[in-house]
């Protein structure tokens, strides 16, 4: 079988095989190919692929020619119109949040499977590139608030006096705002973190941090993890309760996210004129709408004294161990269409490749994507 790995967009550092994931996929007995370039922003060369075993390529070859296409990005229209529907795409399509490219792709007939729609369930937690990707965002954003914020993070006792620590305030208690978390604390802030769901506050308060409740949290089961859709009721209380902290804040953290939707306000105009001059928002949100209300999109600008970083992409910003988890996902999720013979096979009764497939042979398979389309 033809693997090929794919040269991202110029913006994108990451790519979705390192040399050692090729390797690994050679010794199974398969084919690698990879884009002429396609590891250079990620510090791995054409020549390091080939010492793997993989062959270098170009673009339109590897298109045409390969049998499975792995990737971060989804190829461009122009390009997807010269895949046949014997190929298999594996990449990140956002299909809850972009339903018009999911219904390019099932006319099109093309295989395509999108790996930030992988079942939050235990037997896929090495395949979860949701996960890994909010590790490293969670980890770069409190660096970048550190590097942003005109104080010291930590406590210091001094000869010149004392130096109160920063006060930290997280949104969102899922994978990015845990490991912000675990970050500022290890840098020393004092910190406080907020979650609609009662049951990260153990996790929270496990880190160091002190969880901020408000009472009346719509929590659903079959949600998968994810937060959901809140009460109008609910939304003042949580923003009233917010403000307040926020007020009290040297750096705001905000990380929450609905699949499918436009990203939740819950930091608002009136919340950041109210904040202390040089305090740091970064919303990590900022790609779906933002959490704060004054986010833009790929910006750093001040507002009314107040540093706002609408940052989004942050895994591309550390290419090499965000590429090493990405990678490491793509190849857990392979061994579930590879197995040890070699014989590459599609088990649509394996829960992990039915939610996770956004179209074949010219049909929707994922229930999610569906009942949206509905």
């Amino acid at each position: 079988m033809k693997i090929a790995i794919l040269k991202e967009p110029s913006v994108e550092k990451r790519v979705a095989f390192l040399p050692f994931h090729a390797k690994k996929i050679v010794e199974l007995g398969h084919e690698v190919w990879v884009e002429k370039g396609a590891g250079l922003l990620s510090f791995s060369s054409d020549e390091d692929y080939q010492a793997a075993g993989a062959r270098i390529v170009s673009r339109s070859a590897l298109l045409k020619d390969s049998e499975v296409i792995l990737g971060i990005h989804l190829p461009e229209k122009k390009e997807l119109d010269t895949l046949n529907e014997k190929q298999v795409i594996i990449c990140v399509v956002n299909p809850l949040g972009e339903l018009d490219t999911v219904n390019y792709l099932k006319e099109k007939g093309v295989t395509v499977f999108s790996m930030d729609i992988i079942p939050r369930i235990t037997r896929a937690q090495d395949k979860d590139i949701l996960s890994s990707m909010a590790t490293v965002a969670g980890y770069r954003a409190v660096l970048e608030s550190a590097l942003l914020l005109p104080r010291f993070f930590p406590m210091f006792m001094t000869a010149a006096g004392t130096i109160r620590p920063a006060k930290v305030l997280i949104l969102g208690a899922g994978v990015a705002g845990l490991q912000a978390i675990a970050t500022a604390r290890r840098l020393g802030a004092q910190v406080e973190a907020f979650d609609v769901r009662s049951a990260v506050k153990e996790q929270v308060q496990s880190l160091g941090a002190k969880f901020v409740e408000v009472e009346g949290a719509t929590e659903d089961q079959s949600a998968g993890g994810y937060a959901v859709e809140q009460t109008e009721e609910y939304k003042q209380k949580q923003q009233q309760l917010i403000q307040e902290h926020a007020k009290n804040s040297n750096v705001v953290i905000t990380t929450a996210q609905i699949p499918g939707r436009k990203a939740p306000i819950l930091i608002t105009k009136d919340t950041v004129e109210h904040m202390q001059p040089g305090s740091v928002i970064v919303d990590l949100a900022a790609s779906t709408g933002g959490n704060c209300e004054v986010t833009k999109a790929g910006e750093t600008y001040e507002h009314t004294g107040v540093t706002v970083v609408g940052q989004s992409d942050y895994p591309s910003s550390m290419p090499i161990d965000a590429s090493t988890m990405y990678g490491n996902n793509l190849i857990n999720f392979l061994k579930l269409m590879i197995p040890e013979q070699g014989k590459f096979n599609l088990d649509f009764d394996d829960e992990i490749i039915r939610e996770s497939c956004v179209v074949r042979s010219h049909e929707v398979i994922s229930e999610r994507i569906k009942n949206l389309i509905k």
